[in-house]
């Protein structure tokens, strides 16, 4: 057995109809990563919150890599008008939260969208208006904690999100 460099792997490239709505995510860390692994699973778009650290930060590059300049993204400043923008356009938004309503996630049909949006809340307050969601998904989890880092829910969303989509 060798292990792979990046050299060696050439990835299958596609592009799914999902977009990533970040709602006043904080950490320059997150939003670096946010880029990078949605770049890694094809991601259409990013909505960053007009607060959240800006893309020139040093954090958010080196985090990001050059995923920066792979994906398209833009800030917005009024949450309720770019939902139903968003909604306007055919997207359904999906929270990434655990509320009274959620579907385990690997039960929810995701094929059954055709746009989808995958809505994450700010690492302290969760989803700013969860109403304004169409459904909302959470991950099972085992241990005693309740919750995880934001983009850790968004890399085990978005596997499978185009894991269902690529079947």
């Amino acid at each position: 057995m060798k292990q792979l460099t990046h050299y060696d792997i050439e990835n299958t490239q596609q592009q799914f109809p999902i977009t990533i709505l970040c709602d006043a995510i904080r950490t320059p860390e997150n939003i670096g990563m946010c880029f990078r692994i949605s770049e890694s699973f094809g991601v259409q778009k990013i909505y960053l919150h007009e607060n959240s650290p800006s893309t020139e930060n040093r954090i958010v590059k080196k985090t990001a890599r050059n995923t920066l300049t792979q994906i398209p993204f833009e800030y917005y400043t009024d949450f309720e008008k770019t939902i139903n923008q968003l909604k306007a356009a055919g997207n359904t938004i999906i929270g990434i939260e655990i509320t009274d309503k959620s579907i385990d996630i690997q039960d929810f049909d995701f094929t059954s969208n055709e746009k989808i949006v995958l809505l994450l809340g700010s690492e302290r307050n969760g989803i700013e208006n969860i109403n304004l969601v169409d459904k909302t998904v959470a991950i099972p989890m085992f241990g005693r904690n309740s919750s995880m880092n934001v983009i850790h829910s968004l890399a085990i969303a978005l596997y499978e999100t185009t894991n269902q989509l690529r079947k």
